[in-house]
């Protein structure tokens, strides 16, 4: 495997079974899964419905056939999706993930503008592939500087900067939006093409605008034509408990969704829901070979119904809640802490320094919790279990984070 595949901990596990939001590592030690796989174990582990829904489809002993013939999980699960997003006249295309995901909504918005230019947010990440990194604003997850695309990037997630510090979030929004169009004016010719930004930064450490700038900057955007993407690929599904999709917080209906992880509860699936004049844009034949392939399918359609029928979204807003305020109690007495974040059940701690945060992961693995790091330092402890999380399991990790906090705080008193 590559040297830059990175591998949590000091000494990595190798998880061999989970079931509900707990997983067991090939030593047998079990641990409560707040990070459920990066987002993607949305609603845990050897689920019933998405198990016989699979089945199902395996036992028809169609595993693959690709976009060249009907697939009627497709079109089911676009109709689903098509719908909860508000996009009006909105079709669906599928993929194998997020950073296809993005790629796709990219060409899209550059092929119906005529022009290159994108606009992005600052310590934005939109996946690994060359399109993606390029509006990606995070040097960490940045291998060069060539680009397909004319990027520009703009603040939002970033209000610990010296100049935006004490704000309100009234201020800070009109100033955003005032940098926005001096951008416009300033630094791009002619049409941009499209703004594309995540409603909460998953690996720029859950940092987030605050609600209303999106609606602010898509103001200022719709006075030039210029079009926005909101890419939820972390944040949608009715994780953030406020909002099934995390851009109507702002009161935003976007022209394309970018979509993918937690949607297949571990199988493989990513898309994009957009404008029906976008989407059937482009003059040339397309596919996606594995995208929404027949087993994907079975297991995103379980998901997404399991989802809705058991509302998870108010299970998230209710179960985080509990966390979020925990944890900001806790932050009171906790100098290491500089900040506590997030909404529903994404959530994130900012400590002092990467080592902090190293040492976080471990002494939270110890006491059988996995969690997550990241942020543009690295300073971040960033967390998302499964929305199937119940009080009790929320409470558990909440002792779990705080007991953690409490070593590392002790240890930084004493140097």
């Amino acid at each position: 495997m590559p040297n830059w595949v990175a591998l949590n901990y000091n000494e990595p596990i190798e998880i061999v079974s989970g079931k509900g939001n707990r997983v067991v590592d090939a030593d047998g030690k079990s641990y409560l899964d707040f990070f459920a796989g990066i987002l993607t174990n949305m609603i845990g582990y050897d689920v019933p419905e998405v198990r016989e829904a699979v089945e199902r489809q395996l036992a028809t002993g169609v595993v693959h056939t690709s976009t060249v013939y009907l697939l009627r999980g497709q079109v089911e699960l676009a109709e689903k999706i098509a719908r909860l997003s508000g996009i009006p006249d909105a079709k669906v295309f599928f993929t194998n993930s997020g950073t296809e995901a993005n790629e796709t909504a990219l060409l899209l918005a550059t092929y119906a503008r005529k022009s290159d230019q994108v606009l992005a947010m600052r310590q934005s990440y939109h996946g690994r592939s060359f399109g993606a990194v390029s509006v990606t604003s995070n040097r960490a997850w940045k291998n060069n500087s060539l680009s397909p695309l004319n990027v520009h990037f703009l603040h939002g997630a970033d209000r610990h900067l010296a100049q935006f510090k004490g704000m309100s979030d009234a201020d800070y929004i009109a100033a955003c939006a005032d940098d926005l169009r001096h951008v416009l004016a300033t630094a791009v010719s002619n049409d941009v093409a499209a703004l594309i930004a995540e409603p909460i930064q998953g690996v720029g450490g859950f940092t987030m605008a605050p609600d209303g700038l999106f609606a602010a900057y898509k103001e200022v955007l719709d006075e030039q034509g210029i079009l926005f993407i909101s890419d939820e690929v972390q944040t949608g599904w009715g994780r953030t408990g406020s909002a099934f999709f995390g851009i109507q917080d702002h009161g935003v209906t976007p022209d394309m969704i970018t979509f993918a992880k937690g949607l297949g509860n571990g199988f493989a699936v990513g898309g994009v829901v957009a404008r029906g004049d976008l989407m059937d844009g482009p003059h040339a034949v397309g596919l996606s070979t594995f995208g929404g392939n027949p087993i994907s399918m079975a297991a995103a359609n379980a998901t997404l119904d399991y989802v809705l029928d058991h509302d998870l979204q108010a299970n998230a807003a209710r179960t985080g809640a509990i966390i979020i305020d925990g944890l900001k109690e806790a932050a009171k007495r906790l100098s290491v802490v500089k900040d506590v974040r997030g909404k529903g059940l994404m959530f994130a701690v900012e400590l002092e320094s990467p080592a902090q945060a190293a040492r976080f992961m471990e002494e939270s693995k110890k006491a059988g919790l996995l969690a997550g790091k990241g942020g543009l330092h690295g300073t971040a402890i960033r967390m998302a279990p499964p929305l199937t999380l119940t009080v009790d399991e929320a409470v558990e990790g909440l002792g779990i984070i705080v007991g953690a906090l409490e070593i590392i705080d002790a240890e930084a008193a004493q140097q």
